[in-house]
């Protein structure tokens, strides 16, 4: 019989975990290095007072401008910097957009999220359909979210008034390790366009990416930044390096999984209400890796074929992993939204 220290806590008596933004680098790195059981109880704690019932969003990822990016992320195949640049794909327009979140919503997905390959939105004709499609996707009744890189007050304004859910722009590392990653953009942008979303009143969509190269106090320096905003980003991605050939981290090795369970613990204990979604790397891991990162407090896993321009697990093994896990998926909307 286990010990009362160590007896499962029914959900109906486990309390409302705190809200912290004062977490320190050297807490936060001796969390990620707890022994993995030991971390994994404590998330444990965590997710099940922030998540009773276990229910995991389904996002649907859709790359609407692809490739021909003036950025240089080392890891991104979009990049015009690298041979592996995916440009020449035609820019997608708004009714193929839609047609595409409508088969998402049926497939059973609440969130549809939509990637644009620029440094910054761009005005005119390509921000007006972006407008319409975020329009198109609130009255099918799901979540709308946006990556497009920086934005202006007044078009966060105006992505807010469409209906707008979340955006999402990622940190992606921490500001020690950035510069050997990314050189075209400072990290004071990358805060200074989170400071625009909120204040538009859009969510966040914020995290990060491991397997650069970084180490282990990077880690830990990339999750004190997202804990210490106030208040938490609602979404935060973790992703895992997906290696492509033609980018700078082409030879990096593969992620060791439960090192991403790690990152999933950590940034559950950290920000106990935001979503912490399970995304790029995903592929690369087991079923039984995959159930781990749910166990950890991952509540949202990126559901199609691609990721942008990563491949991803099949709807049909989606369903099969998360009806072994018995864990709850968030229903989709079955009626369209009528917006006023």
């Amino acid at each position: 019989m286990p010990s009362p220290a160590h007896r499962p806590l029914p959900d109906a008596v486990i309390t409302r975990p705190p809200m912290r933004h004062d977490w320190t680098r050297a807490e936060i790195q001796a969390l990620l290095e707890l022994p993995l059981m030991d971390l994994l109880w404590q998330a444990q704690q965590v997710h099940r007072a922030a998540n009773p019932g276990y229910r995991v969003q389904l996002a649907s990822l859709l790359s609407v401008k692809t490739g021909g990016c003036e950025e240089d992320c080392a890891y991104c195949p979009q990049s015009l910097h690298h041979s592996a640049d995916v440009a020449g794909r035609p820019e997608l327009a708004v009714a193929p957009v839609l047609e595409r979140a409508r088969a998402a919503r049926q497939a059973g997905a609440h969130r549809f999220c939509m990637g644009w390959a620029w440094r910054e939105i761009r005005d005119g004709a390509p921000f007006e359909a972006m407008l319409q499609m975020v329009r198109g996707v609130r009255e099918l009744g799901m979540e709308a979210c946006v990556t497009a890189g920086m934005l202006t007050d007044a078009q966060a304004a105006r992505l807010a008034e469409a209906g707008l859910t979340a955006y999402n722009h990622n940190l992606d590392t921490s500001p020690e390790h950035y510069g050997r990653i990314i050189t075209t953009r400072t990290y004071q942008e990358r805060l200074e366009t989170l400071e625009r979303v909120r204040r538009s009143g859009v969510t966040l969509c914020c995290g990060g990416i491991i397997g650069m190269g970084e180490g282990p106090e990077d880690r830990a320096s990339l999750l004190q930044v997202l804990a210490s905003l106030n208040p938490h980003p609602e979404s935060v991605p973790i992703n895992a390096l997906v290696a492509v050939e033609g980018t700078p981290l082409e030879e990096q090795p593969a992620v060791d999984p439960l090192e991403l369970v790690r990152m999933v613990a950590t940034a559950r204990i950290l920000m106990p209400h935001s979503r912490v979604r399970l995304s790029a790397g995903r592929e690369q891991m087991n079923r039984e890796a995959q159930i781990l990162c749910l166990l950890a407090g991952a509540d949202s896993i990126f559901y199609g074929d691609t990721l942008l321009t990563t491949g991803n697990p099949d709807v049909a093994a989606d369903r099969a992993l998360l009806a072994a896990a018995g864990v709850r998926v968030e229903e989709a909307p079955t009626e369209p939204l009528c917006l006023a």
